[in-house]
């Protein structure tokens, strides 16, 4: 509610976190639209994690094109993305956020839109003693580090709609039916495409703990490091 917003805010939770998802198809196996359910999860430890942080409601679009032969995937540009980010954080920064963070689950206006548009915000409002700054260890140095992972124990890495992604969505909704477990097997890039463009036959919950875990534990680092907190031992 309004008031327990206004009393957080008020106790000191003055960061605000903007994630963006996705809606997107995801192989024969995954649910449209996992890029909005995983970061909803994501963003969640995140501010739990961080103490003094509120997560804003994850925006479920992202830059992508629409298709008819793999249908669930509704994009929009880099440039809707980046009025809809500095929108969003200068309602943000009304309401009385000290700092926003942005950060997303899928690659589409990345590192671009999400950089510059944090330092537009930036430039703007740290006169005031507000910053916006775009936290990219969470997707781009996880995404590289996961792959190393899963090349060091012979696993194929990389690739839309494989280990990473499938092996969360098992890890946080395999029970809430994310995850079509029956058509696991069939998560590999087949021509024409089934919407999966690597092998994802691999996929557990254990892998998609670890991915979640990094996510969080990245996350939180490089937001202390931005705010210039020093964590915890």
């Amino acid at each position: 509610t309004w008031p327990e917003v206004k009393a957080a805010l008020a106790a000191g939770k003055t960061t605000a976190l903007i994630y963006t998802g996705g809606t997107e198809h995801r192989g024969p196996q995954n649910v449209n639209g996992g890029h909005n359910l995983m970061a909803r999860e994501t963003v969640k430890a995140i501010a739990l994690k961080l103490g003094n942080a509120i997560a804003l409601p994850v925006l479920p679009y992202t830059p992508n094109n629409a298709s008819a032969s793999l249908p669930g995937t509704i994009g929009i540009t880099n440039e809707l993305l980046a009025a809809i980010l500095e929108r969003i954080s200068e309602q943000a920064i009304a309401t009385g956020f000290k700092n926003v963070i942005l950060m997303g689950d899928h690659g589409g206006g990345q590192p671009m839109v999400y950089r510059d548009t944090a330092k537009k915000l930036d430039d703007k409002h740290a006169p005031q003693g507000i910053h916006v700054y775009y936290c990219d260890d969470v997707y781009t140095k996880r995404l590289a580090d996961f792959d190393a992972y899963l090349k060091s124990q012979n696993l194929p890495a990389g690739g839309h709609a494989t280990i990473g992604d499938t092996s969360e969505m098992l890890y946080l909704g395999g029970d809430k039916g994310w995850v079509r477990k029956e058509e696991i097997k069939n998560a590999v890039r087949t021509d024409p495409s089934n919407g999966v463009s690597g092998d994802g036959r691999a996929s557990t919950a254990e892998l998609g703990k670890r991915v979640f875990d990094m996510k969080i534990e990245y996350a939180v680092r490089q937001i202390h490091q931005l705010l210039g907190v020093r964590s915890a031992k």
